[in-house]
């Protein structure tokens, strides 16, 4: 008998002529071993709010809530969705006649949320390194599936298919459900979130670290003043041994460097030139850079609130292989990215070349400057060495794939 099960489901009008169910699933941890327990699953499901003059017929009922489903996959890993009235797609989808689903992906948002102090709960390093294994996109996959056949039990057959948008993420997870569950499947969408399959993590990131390196070019062309000041701004960092953040990291050269995360996302560049700006202007004027500075500083470069996406980014392109924290060995053998193995102490350290962020890239000394990371290394360490991992996608059936499918990949 599965133990996925509908526990909890309420339901809310909110502005814009939206009808919102909060819903809570009971799903297993393992699906191959069921006697480990359950996890819980949030999803809100969401259609548009009705109030006809006549009085609807049964089947007017049974026809406007049975409409197909249109699951979000949200990006990231390690993120949640939005609140259905957030995200700029609900009414599009809504509009096209479906109902919507938002699933918060197992250990983000309010399923079973993953943090240090929810890993702590599990033991040892060992033991969270076991249980976070179980948080990768083929159990993403198996929670949408136990979700789907609930919502859908009363279904006619036609509409127990269902359509699902992956972003970025999403897109890899819906790659995996092409692969292992494409019965489930009507249609499917990707945005920015084609993956890698059959390729390892280390040629995964020596392309990664390409795209990286033409877009602080495109950085540095577009604000050439920005060389000398980012540079002074790692002097400056290095002079003091770090700057203490806000919520009690610290900011390293190194970390600072970590935002080009920020150059994947429309106007990146311009978001890290604005902070790169605030930070020369605190010490233009004061001579050490201000808390509101450091908070958006750190909105922009910590991973305290999703430590998925630090603990098992490098995982989301493993098969049967260890990272072995690739970004980190590949980006070494750069001479871009020499900050790497080096730290600059001097101005006459730096002053040679423009310093180039990294981008969407984990990093161990991510994990000695944050006290949330820090509490989670050993056991980070641990799955970056661990290479029994199991498949993530079937070639054979992606090449014989049936299930419409339409990308959107943006190019900049």
């Amino acid at each position: 008998m599965s133990l996925s099960q509908l526990v909890d489901s309420k339901t809310h009008l909110i502005p814009g002529k939206l009808k919102v169910s909060e819903l809570f699933f009971e799903v297993p941890l393992d699906y191959s071993n069921e006697s480990k327990g359950s996890i819980r699953i949030f999803a809100r499901s969401v259609i548009k709010y009705e109030n006809p003059a006549a009085k609807p017929t049964e089947e007017e009922i049974r026809k406007s809530s049975q409409k197909p489903w249109f699951v979000y996959l949200q990006g990231g890993p390690g993120f949640g969705c939005r609140p259905p009235q957030d995200a700029p797609i609900t009414n599009v989808v809504l509009n096209k006649g479906y109902q919507m689903l938002y699933i918060d992906q197992r250990g983000t948002g309010l399923s079973n949320p993953i943090s240090a102090g929810t890993l702590a709960l599990q033991g040892d390093a060992q033991r969270q390194a076991d249980y976070l294994k179980h948080f990768r996109a083929d159990n993403i996959v198996r929670d949408c599936e136990a979700i789907r056949k609930i919502l859908t039990a009363d279904y006619p057959e036609e509409l127990k298919k269902w359509s699902v948008f992956g972003q970025s993420f999403g897109g890899f997870c819906v790659l995996t459900y092409l692969s292992f569950h494409h019965q489930g499947l009507r249609e499917v969408f990707t945005s920015g979130g084609l993956a890698p399959v059959g390729h390892p993590p280390d040629r995964v990131y020596r392309a990664t670290y390409q795209k990286v390196i033409e877009r602080n070019r495109a950085y540095y062309e577009k604000f050439p003043e920005d060389v000398a000041v980012i540079q002074g701004l790692a002097i400056h960092i290095s002079a003091k041994n770090g700057l203490k953040m806000p919520s009690g990291g610290t900011l390293t050269v190194r970390m600072f460097l970590t935002m080009g995360i920020n150059f994947g996302f429309h106007g990146g560049l311009d978001m890290v030139h604005d902070i790169v700006l605030r930070m020369s202007s605190d010490l233009d004027q004061f001579s050490f850079v201000t808390k509101p500075t450091l908070k958006a500083v750190e909105d922009m470069v910590s991973m305290d609130n999703n430590v998925i996406y630090a603990i098992l980014h490098e995982s989301i392109y493993c098969q049967g292989k260890a990272s072995e924290w690739a970004a980190d060995r590949v980006g070494k053998t750069l001479s871009e990215y020499k900050w790497l193995t080096s730290r600059p102490r001097s101005p006459t350290s730096i002053i040679s070349e423009p310093l180039f962020f990294s981008g969407e890239m984990i990093y161990p000394f991510m994990f000695e400057t944050s006290p949330e990371l820090h509490a989670i290394y050993p056991a980070a360490k641990l799955l970056a060495a661990y290479a029994d991992w199991p498949p993530l996608y079937d070639e054979w059936q992606l090449a014989r794939n049936e299930v419409p499918r339409l990308c959107c990949h943006v190019r900049r």
